[in-house]
């Protein structure tokens, strides 16, 4: 659980340095980052922000927050100067936790404002970790294959030919980051 609350804390950071967004808007970007397989509630998001406006990181707008006559009013929620140094601290974290499964689209999702080397880092981290879990598939599946009726065959083919689709597209995103970070020019020091 505390990775998942890791996510949308970096998830709500990433989408309010954007701009200051109310409760039920800002849900809808979430949802849209983390894609309709990974949905988040209310009861999700709600706690998440009030710990995060307790803990500093956040502020409410009272000036850009609506009521409208007979309803509750929308909290509209901006970053803090420590919710702005929160999600640099995050976006330059570059070990295992930014490669998972859980974590990888969202880190994905800001990667603009991703130092090019953790980016580099963050893919290359990534690949290893499909290659790996790519390798002990592989290895079950050759000591189980005759086992398995049909179907369970086909949902592992396909299950591998996802991870295996998946390394080609870091490959050629390793590929782009690699050309990039080397086409930079160097700081020269002077003394």
């Amino acid at each position: 659980m505390a990775r998942r609350s890791g996510v949308l804390e970096l998830a709500v950071l990433g989408l309010l340095h954007e701009s200051p967004l109310h409760g039920y808007e800002l849900r809808k970007r979430v949802n849209a980052l983390l894609g309709p397989l990974r949905a988040i509630s209310y009861g999700s998001l709600y706690p998440c922000l009030k710990e995060m406006v307790a803990g500093g990181l956040l502020a409410t707008d009272d000036e850009a927050s609506e009521s409208a006559v007979g309803r509750r009013s929308r909290i509209v929620y901006k970053l803090t100067a420590e919710g702005k140094e929160r999600l640099q601290d995050q976006l330059a974290e570059g070990g295992p936790s930014a490669w998972d499964d859980d974590s990888f689209g969202v880190r994905f999702a800001f990667f603009a404002q991703t130092d090019a080397e953790v980016r580099l880092k963050i893919l290359e981290g990534r690949r290893s970790r499909l290659e790996e879990r790519r390798e002990k598939v592989t290895s079950a599946f050759g000591r189980t294959r005759e086992k398995l009726d049909r179907y369970t065959l086909e949902l592992q083919q396909h299950g591998l030919e996802s991870v295996d689709r998946e390394v080609r597209w870091l490959n050629e995103l390793i590929a782009t980051e690699r050309g990039s970070v080397s086409a930079r020019p160097r700081r020269v020091t002077t003394k």
